[in-house]
């Protein structure tokens, strides 16, 4: 199994908490809390508002807790507020929440600080849950420096390129099998205004290291750039990382959404179902909602594999996954929930509620063998599956990396760091600065986290 390549030292451990509560909101809603129990036959757990989250309290009192009888009392908040909670409840070892969501940005720093339970125990005898369904990658990106694992996927995501194809036949464009960025960058253009209103992109604008960086990373990546060498020496001002921003910055200006400094996941979700955008290059996840059985663009979406230049692929990897806090009360009712809720049976019991295309996907290899989810996903499964298979996030680009990450570094700085970044890069699509100057402020923030790690990388 893969050894975690980071090697932050105890002198690190306090940053995690500063580092990782500050990334920005990727799907915004209303929060909502519940209360929380005190130990016994009742766990507390904290979740993003995803609307699969939303779907996943609807179920559990029904199905989880009449089996097992287990209360579970939830409590979800918008992903910048939970990333913050979480945070300070499992740095402080408050024992408040049992599990907790944490993406693969966090498991690896969580686990070296020691603030999670391994599940390696509970998974040898729990021969039901299939651990070897989990798609590799994602198995990788929650196993610790130490070989265990410290999280189950509840889903994963890559990253593609979704498009109308009634608006491509109509204005007699055609998408490649394997588009290069140059070729998106004409389609647009040729697209832009192909309906009223219709823009020929959308691209995130919004500033968080969980928004605006993560597509701009995977594109500076393909284009051959890096935020950090091998040695950790920063290189935000280096010609590719400058060429793949200009890019990105100059796409969304002339042919992108109108209030792109504004547009995170969500909003380019809400352009893409209400006809407002030709094409979109985001998360994998983003299809289950085109395609849901009362989206007015159902049957409309055409998906290609995330764009390069250099590199083979350029797809992201992601996922929500349970976290077990290691001083939870109640590990051993945690874990039964954690199982529950990433098994293919709560899969099943999705599709039967909500439909197919609602399904928390692209974590399971025989998620992709069911034939109703065949189905559904037609259009859009066999993209995503291979778009998380083929992703690397230990050689992402064209030169070795100091850390796993694909649209992100893994290390705790980098949540504040990619902020600060996006910041910038936002003023620039904004207009209120230049590319270039942009990069040079972001350079000096990143040689200030390269200070502290020289020495350290592979």
């Amino acid at each position: 199994m893969r050894t975690h390549p980071m090697r932050a030292h105890r002198r690190h451990r306090a940053r995690a908490v500063i580092g990782v509560v500050t990334a920005n909101v990727l799907l915004a809603a209303c929060a909502g809390a519940g209360s929380l129990g005190t130990g016994g036959d009742t766990i507390n757990v904290l979740m993003v508002n995803n609307p699969q989250m939303v779907e996943l309290q609807k179920l559990t009192a029904k199905h989880f807790t009449k089996k097992t009888g287990i209360k579970v009392n939830f409590t979800t908040l918008p992903e910048n507020d939970v990333r913050d909670k979480i945070s300070q409840d499992f740095a402080n070892q408050a024992g408040q929440y049992d599990v907790a969501t944490i993406s693969n940005y966090e498991a690896p720093i969580y686990a070296k600080n020691e603030w999670l339970r391994p599940l390696d125990p509970y998974l040898k005898k729990d021969a039901d849950f299939d651990q070897k369904d989990i798609l590799p990658p994602l198995r990788e990106s929650l196993t610790g420096e130490d070989g265990k694992t410290y999280g189950q996927p509840f889903y994963g995501e890559s990253s593609f390129l979704m498009y109308r194809k009634d608006v491509f036949a109509k204005k007699g464009l055609k998408m490649p099998a394997k588009p290069t960025w140059q070729q998106v960058a004409k389609l647009a253009a040729e697209a832009d205004g192909a309906q009223r209103g219709m823009s020929g992109i959308c691209l995130r604008g919004l500033p968080g290291w969980g928004e605006l960086i993560a597509p701009l990373t995977t594109v500076v990546n393909t284009f051959g750039g890096t935020w950090f060498d091998k040695d950790y020496n920063a290189r935000l001002t280096d010609p590719a990382f400058v060429k793949a921003t200009k890019f990105y910055v100059d796409l969304v200006r002339e042919h992108g959404e109108s209030g792109a400094t504004q547009s995170g996941f969500a909003e380019c979700l809400n352009n893409m179902t209400q006809g407002k955008s030709a094409m979109w290059y985001d998360a994998t996840s983003g299809a289950g909602p085109l395609e849901a059985a009362k989206s007015p663009v159902k049957g409309k979406i055409g998906y290609a594999p995330a764009p390069t230049v250099r590199t083979k692929s350029s797809g992201w990897l992601y996922t929500w996954a349970w976290g077990l806090q290691k001083a939870s009360p109640n590990p051993d009712k945690a874990y039964k929930f954690i199982s529950w809720a990433s098994s293919k049976e709560y899969e099943r019991l999705v599709g039967k509620e909500f439909g197919w295309a609602n399904v928390p996907a692209g974590k399971r290899a025989s998620t992709y063998e069911i034939p109703e989810y065949e189905k559904t996903a037609g259009a859009f499964g066999d993209v995503t599956r291979k778009a998380i298979t083929e992703t690397d996030p230990r050689d992402p680009g064209v030169q070795q990396r100091p850390t796993i990450g694909i649209q992100f570094v893994d290390i705790p700085e980098f949540a504040d760091l990619g902020t600060k970044v996006s910041q910038e890069l936002s003023a620039a699509i904004a207009g209120r600065q230049s590319v270039e100057t942009a990069l040079k402020k972001s350079q000096q923030l990143a040689e200030k986290v390269s200070e502290e790690y020289e020495g350290r990388g592979r």
